[in-house]
Formats: structure tokens, sequence, C-alpha cells
């Protein structure tokens, strides 16, 4: 890494305004008592659970950037979506909190079965409620954005000034806005002399991945972005992940390539939404030996898939690993019974 390349990005980055959401840069930590548990290189956590209101979460990052263009704009509703116990809907629902205006969710029922009688009250279904945001019950046929652009319509049509924020707010600008979380972890490295073999992170609707690429292609060249596939579907994760990079490097007028985007299958269990032992022994284990927190959808299995890799003896002792930590918390209520089955 290089003093350049860091104020390259930066530069690059300044031309995009943001809404001012995020409190950064977020901790960047040891994680020793893990470290030592598993015996493989030394860890550490970007703590993008950090980011700010509602619990925050690496979406609000990216909510930083795209909701600039909403307000310019004039709009008076956020309109978005998302399952059940989304992270991204609670972060949308948290951010027109903050900002003053009304947020309208589609709620995704069928994409997976409830796994508790308590899934639809608590969590990240209760923030939404309080966050005072309205929810819209619709199937899941397998169109992520559909029924989002369906439910902006028909309030354009009522007169509402509606934006809509997609999916997990995964497209090119916030592809663009999480390109930053680069830049951060870069300068938070070099303070410690530190020169990371790889960033490790849960990987789902892709825009998060996509960021990361185009930032560590700048800042941190030697340096792998590992996404953890957490959807079952390592083909379209990987796809996405080209798209937004791709378009997110040409906004940004940086480099990108092909070969810079590794999705690794394996870890998603039996399906979207479904942990698995190995997602409940991660999160016991970051919780027991470092007090964090994650969440059993994405966080989680992120985890996981890192500590299956450490134990696989992809790294050695010498090297230095960082896990990238996508918040997610309240959703941990919902699944309450894998932890807590009195």
């Amino acid at each position: 890494m290089s003093r350049d390349a860091i104020g390259r990005l930066n530069a690059a980055l300044a031309r995009f305004e943001r809404v001012g959401l995020c409190t950064l840069p977020t901790p960047f930590e040891p994680m020793t008592r893990l470290s030592r548990h598993l015996a493989g290189p030394r860890l550490w956590v970007k703590r993008e659970d950090c980011t700010g209101p509602g619990f925050g979460g690496n979406k609000l990052r990216k909510l930083d950037y795209v909701l600039h263009e909403a307000l310019q704009s004039g709009v008076d509703t956020l309109v978005s979506g998302g399952v059940v116990q989304s992270n991204s809907q609670r972060q949308v629902a948290a951010a027109a909190a903050k900002l003053g205006l009304d947020c309208r969710l589609a709620v995704y029922h069928g994409r997976l079965a409830p796994p508790s009688a308590e899934y639809g009250r608590t969590g990240n279904a209760l923030l939404n409620r309080l966050f005072g945001a309205t929810l819209h019950d619709v199937p899941w046929i397998g169109d992520r954005n559909g029924a989002i652009r369906d439910l902006a319509a028909r309030l354009q049509a009522e007169g509402r000034k509606t934006y809509v924020v997609p999916y997990g707010v995964s497209n090119p600008l916030g592809a663009v806005g999480y390109a930053s979380t680069v830049v951060e972890i870069a300068e938070q490295c070099a303070a410690r002399g530190l020169k990371p073999r790889a960033i490790v992170h849960c990987s789902g609707s892709a825009g998060t991945q996509a960021g990361l690429v185009v930032g560590a292609r700048v800042c941190l060249p030697d340096t792998r972005i590992v996404g953890i596939d957490i959807d079952a579907e390592p083909e379209r994760v990987r796809a996405d992940v080209l798209t937004y990079g791709s378009a997110a490097a040409e906004l940004l007028d940086q480099p990108f390539d092909e070969a810079d985007v590794e999705v690794v299958a394996g870890h998603a269990g039996p399906a979207y939404g479904v942990p698995h032992a190995a997602t409940v022994e991660a999160i016991r284990l970051a919780a027991r030996l470092e007090a964090l927190i994650l969440d059993p959808v994405y966080s989680g299995k992120g985890l996981a898939g890192l500590i299956a890799l450490i134990r696989a003896g992809r790294w050695s002792t010498d090297d230095d690993i960082v896990f990238l930590h996508t918040g997610g918390a309240p959703a941990l209520f919902a699944y309450r019974h894998l932890f807590d089955p009195e």
C-alpha cells in the first residue's frame, strides 16, 4: 500500500457527496483470543456494525452516498425491501427516520420458512416498526427488486415523490460508497505496520464485495478480497459482483480486474437464512472469545467460512487477515432458539 494510492482513491471518492449518516472511520480491532483458539493467522475485525444509527451495519455506508442523490431530487419517501429480518431494510428505515423521510418496505414472504414463532415480531422486524416504516407484505418470486419497483410506482401514482433503494443497497453507486471502507482499512493497517493477506466477508447482494474489490485494487493490491457466499448462489453472487464492480470502477475512473473477484461456496448452509452447525459455532466463538455479536444469516456465515478456510490451512500463522463485520445483531433475536432452547 502507498500514501499516493490512498490519496488517489480518496480523491476519486471525493467527487461523490455524502449525506453524513455514518460515524467514520469504524473501529479496527485485533481478535487475539479467537486467533489463539484457531491456532491460525493473526485475525483483525473491521467493525462495520458500528457505522451509526439504528444498530449500524455495512448498508449505512452505502446509503450515505446513495441517499445524497435522493435528497437532491427532493423525494419524500424511500422505498426498499427484503425478507422479514432483512438488515438492509432496518438500515433504510433508520436512515429515513434520521432524515425525516417516509419509508415504505416491500417485505418478502416465502424466501425462507419462519425459523421461530418470534420471527416476524422481534429483531429487525420490531425495529422497522419503531423507526416508523410502513410494511407491505409481498410474496417472494425470486425477483429481488420487482416488488420494490412496483410499490414505488403505486406510491408515485398517488402523488408521492419516491426513491427506490435497491435490495441490499446494491448498485454501482452503493459499491462506490463501499470502496471507502478499503481506504480506512489501508490507513488503519499502515498505522500498525500490517500488510493484510486477505479481507474476508459475507457476500450476498454483492454490492459490498464489489466496492471492496475496486478499493483494494487501488489501495491494497496485495490483499485478496474473499467473499463467503451466504445465499447458496455463488454463481449469481459472483456475476453481480462483476456487474456492480465494473460499473463502480468506471464511475471512479479506477481499474477493475475480473480475476480479483473470489466468491467461496460451501458455507451457506442448506439455504439462504438457514444457519447450519458451523454458523452456530462461529457465532458462539465470536461472542465468548471477542464479545462480538454476529447474526445467523450474514456475518455468522461469513465468519464460519473464514474459520473453515483457516482450518484448511489457507494462511500461515504469520499472516494478517481482516474479517469484515457487516453487522446484523438484531436478527439474532429471531433465532434465539438456536442458542437458548429453553
